[in-house]
Parts: structure tokens; C-alpha cells; sequence
């Protein structure tokens, strides 16, 4: 795999992964359902965890491709931003969107 499309799957990959707690009401998408609703600080853990695996999938990648290269803290600040930002329509979604009465 070359550079190119790695990095499009990984960006891929981060958008989905930032969704998905927003979409689903089941802990990290495969645990028992939260009824009524998952509370935000679950779906904040399950953004934060989701996350790393997105940079771990990333570094994983980086060091099938060739050298793997150390990062510092400027990287992962970025990267979270990132995130978060990629997980504004899920937010958005399901917190300020106008839901139907019932």
C-alpha cells in the first residue's frame, strides 16, 4: 500500500470512528444496550478510546509502509483536535438537532 491511500483510510477511519458513539446507544459499539441513552461522558470515553485506536491503526500503517517516525506532543494535540472536530456532526446529530415529540 502506498502513502496515498493509507492516508485516505486512515482519515476515513477517524471520521466513521468519531460518529459512532453519537450514532449508537450500545457501549463501544458492541456491549449491552444503554437504556434510555448513553450519558455524554460514555460517549466521550468511547470517542477518546476509539481515538487511539485510530492512531494506533495510523502508526501501524506508517510502519507497513516504511520507518515509523516518533511523534511528539504536538502531534497527538493536533490529532485529538482532529477528532473532535470529525465528531462535530454526531454531536450535532444527536444533541442539537430537533428530535420529535414522543
Amino acid at each position: 500500500m502506498t502513502t496515498s491511500p493509507a492516508v485516505w483510510l486512515v482519515l476515513a477511519l477517524a471520521l466513521l470512528a468519531a460518529n459512532l458513539p453519537f450514532v449508537n446507544e450500545r457501549l463501544f459499539v458492541v456491549g449491552p444496550q444503554r437504556a434510555p441513552a448513553k450519558p455524554l461522558g460514555w460517549r466521550l470515553l468511547e470517542l477518546l478510546s476509539l481515538g487511539a485506536l485510530v492512531v494506533l491503526l495510523g502508526m501501524g500503517l506508517e510502519a507497513r509502509i516504511g520507518q515509523r517516525h516518533p511523534q511528539g506532543w504536538e502531534f497527538y494535540a493536533v490529532m485529538l483536535c482532529l477528532f473532535f472536530t470529525f465528531a462535530f456532526p454526531g454531536f450535532v446529530w444527536r444533541y442539537l438537532r430537533r428530535h420529535p415529540p414522543g
